[in-house]
């Protein structure tokens, strides 16, 4: 699918789920019972995202920065078993630390991290996380940082359901004040025990939703990452290096990959980026885009970033594709607990 396609796709999936349309489907009608016996199939390889503990990383990372009277930056995961950090055996190697450890080594700051991600979550459970996010009362955290997709487009969630749900999380949080940043939905096309045609459709289907969940974040004020492509040619080329044991979930260094490529919006969003770094470089293909082809064109390549550029234009809103210069996330230390 050329990425005008996409474009097309993702706006009508955004503008079903923002007025409320129905089921747009991800696939054609006549593979649904193909694909639903092929995921059945893969399930019993690769299992539902749950059932493995997820090591706890919760606590105060990059003390050794702390200022008395400065209060911590506050840094909240939500999202499903990849944001959890399901697939990893410590602390340290989850998205979550690293993220803090990162964003702490770039503020000078300590960071306090909370992860409410639940493995196996479909979007339509964000509701529920923001309610326990936002629960602590003002002020609301720093910087949320959302992974959801791949579980919707396995339970066959209508894209619309899925895009709406983001959508509204989004918007909650922004209106309480947090910045959001959402890592799209990777490609589950490159899951070893998927095989074709499920391969094919199940690739096709997390790009569309991915550039519609693009289209969804930014109209609310969020910014986004693309990780399809990221879990794509590099996960394809070195399965045994950055898939976890299951052949699902990312390993350490699966993990490590993902950071590096969100750590930078995390800062951008923070302002804690070179302003340098915020405009477009004609020589990344970085520019202004009508949003729905930003979107298009971020589903197809790793950590690219979408944020809202200008409200109206031409075709639409549009949109700042960037492609930021990825950051090596320090090696987390042991997180103190919150007090």
């Amino acid at each position: 699918m050329t990425n005008m396609s996409r474009a097309r796709v993702a706006r009508r999936i955004a503008a079903g789920a923002a007025y409320g349309g129905g089921g747009a489907g991800l696939v054609g009608a006549a593979a649904v019972g193909l694909l639903l016996a092929e995921v059945r199939l893969a399930r019993r390889h690769v299992g539902n995202g749950t059932g493995e503990r997820v090591p706890g990383a919760e606590g105060t990372y990059g003390r050794a920065y702390d200022v008395p009277g400065e209060p911590p930056l506050r840094l909240v995961m939500l999202g499903d078993s990849t944001a959890a950090g399901q697939g990893v055996h410590r602390s340290g190697q989850t998205p979550g630390a690293l993220l803090a450890s990162g964003l702490a080594a770039v503020a000078e700051r300590p960071v306090e991290l909370r992860n409410v991600a639940q493995t196996g979550a479909q979007s339509d459970d964000l509701d529920r996380q923001v309610a326990l996010v936002l629960s602590a009362g003002p002020p609301a955290p720093d910087i949320c940082v959302i992974m959801i997709g791949a579980n919707d487009v396995t339970h066959r969630m209508p894209p619309t359901r899925s895009v709406r749900h983001l959508s509204a999380a989004v918007r909650r949080l922004r209106t309480a004040g947090a910045e959001v940043v959402v890592g799209t939905c990777p490609d589950l096309g490159t899951i070893e025990p998927v095989q074709q045609p499920l391969r094919w459709l199940a690739r096709r289907a997390s790009r569309q939703l991915a550039a519609a969940q693009t289209i969804g974040v930014v109209e609310q004020g969020g910014r986004t990452v693309s990780l399809g492509d990221l879990l794509g040619p590099e996960f394809a080329a070195n399965p045994r290096e950055l898939f976890g044991p299951d052949n699902y979930h990312p390993s350490a260094e699966g993990y490590a990959t993902a950071a590096m490529a969100v750590l930078p919006t995390v800062c951008a969003a923070l302002g804690l980026w070179p302003a340098e770094e915020d405009r477009p470089d004609l020589t990344r293909r970085e520019g202004f885009l009508p949003v729905a082809r930003a979107a298009a064109e971020a589903a197809s390549e790793a950590g690219t970033e979408v944020t809202a550029a200008m409200p109206t234009g031409p075709r639409g809103p549009w949109a700042l594709l960037k492609r930021r210069h990825r950051r090596r996330v320090p090696e987390p230390e042991t997180a103190a607990p919150s007090s």
